[in-house]
């Protein structure tokens, strides 16, 4: 704070500035404050579809940062990605530019449950997201700190900066992540800051508070980073990645063409948790220093050793940092105990007996704001045209923020040109599951995203968001004419193979000695080769390698050899799971059927007697805007549902 105002007098007193300043125009249809993953696909959104952005950051060179562990996906977080770069968005693209090892989770169990992730080169991953956001048209960016809304008649109408600069907007876009009024802890010593070595915001809370908003503090932590030429890699077990053609974006243009490395695991054992107890009394989770709510889904290295006090061991997966890093990042041990409790655990770990810390984890607090609080386009209900995005209403994790920053970034625009607003169903996408949950739910600890949240997950697949979702970006204008034709040809192709596949036979003698190579009983008479595919043990790739006439089909796809791929996995996945798929739908559509019944709004459900106490209290407090979102806040029984649709009239 010192060295800021310092700058801002000097910069005062300097004719260069001010005239500077005067060359500047301050006037934008959107500002998004905050170029974390949230915030740049805000700003990139936005100005794609025409608006004249801003992005305003505290340091330039940390764009895109990931403030924790250098990865991308996992479970249900790698559908949420595609769903991103399905619509047009840049995170997919990002991280495969960047990546430095990729795996597919959860392929023992069916697709539905299957998740892309990717480590990143975390410089890299920056360089790329710089370029991305320095060449896209419409959008600028200013380094500052916001420091005030400027609000007039419950409409925001810009911002004011640290630097004392007033810059008008008709939207702003808040994605501040860890940095409203943020505190660290290591050990007992606290520092204010937003991440390691950056400053905290301070302000915004205050104001926003004033206007009427609840607010309250969250926790989350990092783990130490440790020198590569410390580690004694011959003790520990290695993980590769996959080198298939599997990624995360859609387009044939973009490839991984990085260096692909491993990760290498490691376990904790009784002497490494014996060395963390002698530090819980110091621990600012235990002595009372942290107050607020931390994840449920990624404890820290000492809440386990408290919550599961029965385990012998923890995993530990040492992930590197980058293909020129001599930095690695050791998940599962994040931690806020005091430095030297956290190396003298660490050097009774298998190949970590002579670690060499680059710096030691710690546990962050900072401020969100209750998400009831937004509409489903998360618009602020208070504030005309203040959008919210990522960890400021309570989600944990890059791919949640940057699923909520693209959805922002298109309402903002939306608003500014009277369009229709842009929003995503349960049924359509996780990223609508995450929404609806924080609108209608709200949140008591850090959001992470499962596929169990998702009640349609067979439909939400991390290999068809681009059926999903694309169409609907492309009439927006988000998704390129390029992307949209690329989904055509493979809607096209898919369809294809999959009518061949169900009007080509195949005899017995051809397939039974292979069937039982596969523990299937063999054909009795002629069969479909769609049949033949309904069996547990029997792949598309399977039959591709052993029936001459599927082989050539297939090869005389005019496709790569990547997309081909693609297309088989699509169209084995519509065969085998067809009729789950049909049962799913129909569920969805009675979902979709209730979300289509208005409510008014604002309405006072006090005046419904017949309606449960708890029911019109909730009502009251979110003002649902269907009798869908309704039916989904805790506390509304079906019994109120159904007072809710005598009051409409159905």
């Amino acid at each position: 704070m010192h060295e800021s105002a310092f700058f801002l007098r000097m910069c005062k007193k300097s004719r260069i500035f001010a005239v500077f300043l005067l060359r500047m125009d301050f006037r934008y249809d959107i500002i998004v404050v905050g170029a974390g993953h949230a915030g740049c696909e805000a700003a990139h959104a936005a100005a794609r579809l025409g608006s004249k952005t801003l992005l305003i950051t505290m340091d330039m060179n940390k764009i895109g940062q990931m403030s924790c562990n250098p990865a991308v996906g996992g479970i249900a977080k790698g559908q949420i990605v595609r769903e991103i770069d399905a619509m047009g968005g840049q995170m997919g693209i990002i991280t495969d530019k960047s990546a430095i090892q990729f795996r597919m989770l959860n392929r023992s169990k069916g697709p539905a449950m299957w998740s892309p992730r990717s480590q990143s080169d975390r410089k890299r991953f920056i360089e790329e997201w710089v370029r991305t956001l320095s060449t896209t048209d419409n959008l600028h960016i200013w380094q500052d700190v916001v420091t005030e809304l400027i609000v007039h008649d419950k409409q925001v109408c810009g911002v004011k900066t640290l630097l004392g600069i007033e810059m008008q907007a008709k939207a702003v876009i808040l994605t501040n992540g860890t940095f409203l009024n943020g505190l660290l802890h290591f050990g007992k010593a606290q520092i204010q800051g937003g991440r390691t070595s950056e400053p905290a915001s301070y302000g915004l809370t205050e104001q926003l508070c004033s206007l009427g908003f609840q607010t309250d503090r969250m926790k989350t932590g990092t783990p130490a980073r440790v020198d590569k030429r410390s580690i004694n890699f011959t003790e520990l077990t290695e993980q590769t990645g996959e080198n298939d053609f599997h990624q995360f974006s859609y387009l044939d243009t973009v490839h991984r063409s990085l260096k692909q490395m491993s990760c290498w695991i490691t376990y904790t054992n009784p002497t490494t948790h014996d060395e963390l107890r002698k530090g819980l009394k110091d621990s600012p989770l235990y002595n009372g220093q942290i107050k607020s709510i931390g994840p449920r889904y990624c404890p820290s290295i000492e809440t386990k050793i408290v919550t599961f006090a029965d385990k012998d061991a923890h995993q530990i997966f040492l992930e590197p940092e980058g293909e020129d890093s001599m930095e690695y990042y050791v998940n599962g041990f994040s931690s806020s105990l005091p430095w030297q409790i956290q190396w003298a655990a660490m050097k009774t770990i298998k190949g970590l007996e002579n670690v060499v810390l680059y710096r030691p984890g710690y546990a962050i607090e900072y401020d969100f704001f209750d998400p009831t609080q937004l509409r489903h386009t998360l618009e602020t209900k208070l504030i005309k045209n203040l959008f919210f995005a990522g960890q400021i209403n309570g989600t944990t994790g890059y791919e949640e923020a940057a699923g909520q920053g693209l959805v922002a970034g298109i309402n903002a625009h939306q608003n500014i040109v009277d369009s229709t607003p842009f929003t995503l169903a349960r049924n359509e996408s996780y990223i609508g599951v995450l929404i609806d949950d924080l609108v209608n739910k709200g949140v008591d600890e850090p959001y992470r995203m499962f596929t169990s949240r998702a009640e349609y997950r067979i439909l939400l697949r991390q290999d068809n968001a681009d059926a999903r979702l694309t169409e609907r970006a492309y009439q927006l204008g988000l998704a390129d004419t390029y992307r949209h034709e690329l989904l055509i040809s493979k809607q096209r192709e898919t369809e294809e193979l999959t009518h061949y596949l169900q009007t080509t036979s195949i005899r017995p003698e051809e397939i039974n000695s292979w069937l039982e190579q596969q523990n299937e009983s063999p054909l009795q008479h002629t069969s479909k080769l769609s049949e033949v595919l309904l069996r547990p043990q029997v792949t598309l790739k399977g039959l591709y390698d052993i029936i001459p006439i599927l082989h050539q089909r297939i090869d005389s796809i005019e496709k790569r050899k990547e997309e081909i791929m693609e297309i088989m996995e699509s169209t084995e996945i519509d065969i085998k799971y067809a009729g789950y798929i049909h049962r799913e739908q129909l569920a969805a559509d009675k979902l979709q059927r209730l979300d289509s019944i208005s409510l008014p709004h604002p309405y006072d459900y006090n005046t419904l007697q017949s309606l449960s106490t708890e029911a019109r209290q909730k009502l009251n407090r979110i003002q649902p805007e269907s009798i869908g979102e309704a039916s989904r806040i805790p506390g509304v029984s079906p019994n109120d549902v159904s007072v809710l649709l005598v009051m409409m009239g159905r």
